[in-house]
């Protein structure tokens, strides 16, 4: 979903501060190469300099870089700035194109669907008024897969084993890089038909293409691509859960665009370590939480058109393995071809030891790794609603709440700019983690747990303080709100040109703008006024 707000006239808040902004640096620290230390004579004397040099706030900032505290930055202290500033990530070890062997073996795979609920979408509480027919035609008319079934060589899912730097369990590896970053924005709304995909897209783009003709691999919105965590492994097989950030478009000319966007793919193969073998494989949209899909179409041809935006629920579209992966030409012990039927001509049936596993972490750590990769702000645990509160009361802590429309770890999300840029920034990683307990939650969750007698209170005050599409709220253990601030209130305030003089840059987890202090000043602001709760 567009950040905060669709409307084609405003300049997105990541578009803000392009490269030719101007950029100001703090003066101690940038000594590529060197990390010299201080000795501790001196620690006073350079702290002290510190603070006039950069002030309190930015010393702060500054220090939430400088991890081994010896007030200069090295190399990899400066990386995730650098990284975040380029758009350029360290080049991964990639597999060289693989010749398929057309005696390898084959994979089945079946595709199911449920197709988009259209009660849950908003737009249908009041009967879609003002939403042309053609508009949704595309979402009216996608009731089935496009290919209920296709078989694949078992070689193809090579693309899915680790690079060689990355094969123990619990490694991380993007398997689709994304190629977006808060300089460059987002890819055009105004396109009917994906580029063709190159290297390991091609797998992701024919598994795709098994539900609509037009998938995009590569989303218009940050984090794009996929990656991939091993789960388990032993001395022949892996069991690798990955994750998908895609997006299909639905219509086609002369309809304008209808860009359909699941939270996100995920699913997981176990497959040999050679990929001669595939034992399983499985592919989905989770259906675990009340809306799982955004959509976003257009009232004209041109970039600058008029978009309306919605979300949804998609019970289920998923591809799954009818099967382990079998040999397409069958030999005997000496090498002779043989016909996959007996002399009675019943189908030869393959038996499959199974496997086990010599090492393996949980499905619940993956998920956990993969959310951190595509999203930095999950180093701090985001806890449901619930769990939140009753951790903040156990360890005297304040609830930092998160209220919107769609799914904040996810593609469906309305507060996409907010995780991009404040959310993952060092300095308020650092501040939500020493002072709080974080939460996010949908609109429509908390307004069914009202009806929960244990949580009903906390949900109708947050409730009472939202206004669309984000609010961001600091609550006692009680769910008493002391401090809150709205998403849209908070881009207004924070925006800048960048011809307009004084245009600063701070220090954090990445390249961030000034935004970042002003949502510590949020945070403080809120653990000042709820002491005055406490005082009472």
């Amino acid at each position: 979903m567009s950040p905060f707000r669709a409307e084609p006239d405003r300049t997105p808040w990541t578009k803000a501060w392009p490269p030719g902004a101007r950029l100001r640096t703090p003066s101690p620290g940038l000594a590529p190469g060197r990390s010299p230390g201080i000795p501790p004579d001196r620690v006073y004397k350079s702290l002290f300099e510190s603070v006039r040099t950069l002030g309190a706030e930015g010393l702060f900032l500054f220090t939430s870089l400088d991890t081994d505290h010896d007030l200069y930055l090295s190399p990899e202290e400066f990386k995730p700035i650098a990284e975040k500033l380029t758009g350029i990530t360290p080049p991964g070890d990639f597999e060289e194109e693989v010749i398929h062997d057309p005696n390898g073996e084959t994979l089945t795979l079946e595709a199911r669907m449920q197709p988009l609920l259209l009660d849950s979408m908003t737009k249908s509480k009041d009967g879609f008024l003002g939403v042309s027919h053609s508009s949704l035609s595309g979402l009216r008319s996608w009731k089935s897969p496009a290919v209920p079934s296709a078989s694949f060589s078992a070689s193809q899912f090579r693309v899915f084993l680790p690079p060689k730097d990355k094969v123990e369990v619990g490694d991380t590896w993007w398997m689709i890089p994304s190629e977006l970053n808060i300089f460059t924005g987002y890819l055009p709304n105004n396109r009917y038909h994906p580029p063709p995909p190159k290297g390991r897209e091609v797998l992701i783009h024919s598994l795709l293409s098994m539900f609509h003709p037009r998938p995009f691999i590569k989303s218009r919105f940050a984090p794009q691509g996929a990656i991939a965590c091993i789960r388990a492994s032993n001395d022949f097989y892996y069991d690798i859960v990955f994750r998908i950030h895609a997006e299909f478009q639905l219509n086609d000319v002369p309809n304008f665009p209808f860009w359909f966007t699941p939270g996100q793919f995920t699913g997981n193969i176990v497959l040999s370590k050679d990929a001669s073998h595939v034992r399983h494989f499985h592919l989905y949209v989770p259906n675990d939480r009340s809306l799982n899909v955004d959509m976003e179409w257009l009232y004209g041809a041109s970039e600058s058109s008029n978009m309306e935006v919605d979300i949804g629920y998609l019970p289920q579209l998923e591809l799954q393995s009818t099967g382990p992966s079998t040999p397409t030409v069958i030999m005997d012990e000496e090498g002779n071809v043989i016909d996959s039927r007996d002399s009675n001509s019943e189908p030869i049936r393959f038996v499959f030891e199974d496997i086990h596993w010599s090492s393996e972490i949980s499905r619940q750590e993956v998920a956990r790794r993969l959310d951190v990769t595509f999203y930095p702000f999950k180093k701090v645990s985001y806890l449901p609603f619930s769990e939140a509160f009753e951790r903040a009361e156990a360890e005297n802590k304040l609830v930092h709440s998160i209220l919107l429309w769609g799914a904040l770890d996810d593609q469906s999300c309305s507060g996409r700019t907010l995780r991009e840029t404040v959310l993952e920034s060092s300095p308020v990683l650092a501040l939500l983690n020493q002072s709080f307990i974080s939460s996010w939650s949908l609109v429509r969750e908390l307004e069914n747990m009202q009806q929960n007698h244990a949580l009903s209170e906390k949900a109708r005050l947050h409730l009472e303080k939202y206004n669309f599409p984000v609010e961001m709220m600091v609550a006692l253990p009680n769910g008493t709100i002391v401090h809150h601030i709205n998403a849209n209130f908070f881009l207004d305030q924070t925006a800048m040109k960048p011809e307009e003089e004084g245009v600063t840059f701070s220090f954090s987890g990445g390249f961030e703008d000034p935004s970042t202090a002003t949502y510590i000043s949020f945070l403080k602001e809120g653990l000042e006024r709820a002491k005055q709760y406490v005082a009472q």
